[in-house]
C-alpha cells in the first residue's frame, strides 16, 4: 500500500517534473525523493516516470496516479483540520482564492463579516486567474475559490451560486451612448471593446453578454486590471463593459468616463467553487453567506472600507 510520504514525492514530481524542485518543495533531498520514488513503482508495480539525465517526463499511468494522489492528500488534510477544529486545537484555516474582477470588490467586506461569525476561523487570501485557482484548489492548496461562470467546472468539484453580476457601459464622456439611459444589444452591434488581457475570464464574459450583437476585441491594447480599463476609456481609447459590482465599489470613480446601463445583458455568475469530498460544511456556508451579505451591503450604498472596518456608513 502506498504512503501518504510517497504519494507526496510524487505529486510534486508531477508538478515540477524535476527531482530537485520536487526535493525542494518536500523539504528533503533528492536521493530520498528519488528512492521513495522507486519504492513506489516497485510497489505499484508500474512506471510512474521516464528518467533521463536532464528531464522527467511522467508516464501516462503516472499522470492519472499523481492526479489521484492529490485528491487523497487533499483529503487527508481535511480530515486532520477537521478533527482539529472540533477538539478545539486552535483556529481553523481556510485557504480561499478569488479571480480579480470579484476578489478585490466584497474581500475585505466579507473578511469583517466572517470574523464577527467565526471568531476561530482564518482565511489566508490567493488573488489568481481562474485556470491558476482551479489548479490550486484541485491540488489541494486552496479549499475554495470565488470566480464568475460560465466555466467548464471539473466534476469533481462543487458549484456553490453566491450572485449574478450583471455590467455598465463605460464610454468617453462625449461618446454618442454616453447620455442615453441604457442601451441594448443593438446599440453595441459589431463594435469591439476594450477587455481584460487574455487568461481573464471577464473577456470571454463581457463578449458573450450579448450574443446576437457580434462584439469583438478591440486588439489595439489589453488591460491588466479594471482600474487600467477604465483609465484607458477615460482617456477616449475605446470602450468597454465593466462589472457592476466593480462600478458600485467605485472602480469607475476618478477616470472621467460615463456610465450606461445595459439591463439587457446577460451577466456573469459569481460562485463559490470547493471539492466535493471537503469537510467543514458549516465553515464554507458561514463563508457563503458573508461573501453575499457583503455584495448586498456594497449594492445598498455602504462604503466598502466602512464594512471591512465593521462599521457601515453611506458612501
Amino acid at each position: 500500500m502506498p504512503s501518504l510520504r510517497q504519494l507526496r514525492f510524487l505529486v510534486a514530481l508531477a508538478d515540477t517534473l524535476n527531482f530537485s524542485r520536487a526535493a525542494e518543495a518536500c523539504h528533503v533531498t533528492q536521493s530520498t525523493i528519488s528512492t521513495g520514488l522507486k519504492e513506489l513503482e516497485l510497489e505499484l508495480g508500474v512506471q510512474l516516470a521516464e528518467r533521463t539525465r536532464h528531464s522527467v517526463l511522467m508516464t501516462p499511468v503516472g499522470e492519472e496516479i499523481a492526479r489521484r494522489a492529490q485528491s487523497v492528500l487533499a483529503d487527508v488534510e481535511a480530515i486532520q483540520e477537521l478533527a482539529d477544529t472540533h477538539a478545539g486545537r486552535g483556529t481553523s484555516v481556510v485557504r480561499l482564492g478569488a479571480i480579480p474582477t470579484v476578489g478585490p470588490f466584497i474581500i475585505p467586506a466579507a473578511l469583517a463579516l466572517i470574523r464577527e461569525a467565526r471568531p476561530d476561523v482564518r482565511l489566508l487570501l490567493r488573488e489568481d486567474l481562474t485556470d491558476a485557482l482551479i489548479a490550486r484548489l484541485m491540488k489541494g492548496e486552496l479549499d475554495a475559490v470565488v470566480m464568475a461562470l460560465p466555466y467548464d467546472v471539473p466534476g469533481e468539484l462543487e458549484v456553490e451560486p453566491l450572485f449574478d453580476d450583471g455590467y455598465q457601459l463605460a464610454t468617453p464622456r462625449g461618446h454618442p451612448l454616453a447620455n442615453r439611459p441604457s442601451a441594448d444589444g443593438g446599440d453595441l452591434e459589431g463594435r469591439s471593446l476594450l477587455l481584460l488581457e487574455k487568461g481573464h475570464c471577464l473577456q470571454r464574459h463581457a463578449l458573450s453578454s450579448f450574443p446576437s450583437a457580434g462584439l469583438s476585441e478591440d486588439g489595439s491594447f489589453a488591460a491588466t486590471s479594471l482600474a487600467t480599463l477604465a483609465a484607458m476609456v477615460g482617456q477616449g481609447l475605446g470602450l468597454t463593459l465593466l462589472p457592476k459590482l466593480a462600478v458600485a465599489a467605485g472602480a469607475a470613480d476618478g477616470h472621467g468616463i460615463a456610465l450606461t446601463d445595459l439591463p439587457g445583458a446577460r451577466p456573469r455568475r459569481v460562485v463559490l467553487v470547493r471539492r466535493r469530498t471537503s469537510a467543514r460544511e458549516d465553515v464554507f456556508e458561514v463563508v457563503r453567506r458573508c461573501l453575499v451579505e457583503a455584495r448586498d451591503a456594497l449594492f445598498a450604498g455602504a462604503d466598502p472600507e466602512a464594512i471591512a472596518t465593521g462599521e457601515p456608513a453611506a458612501r
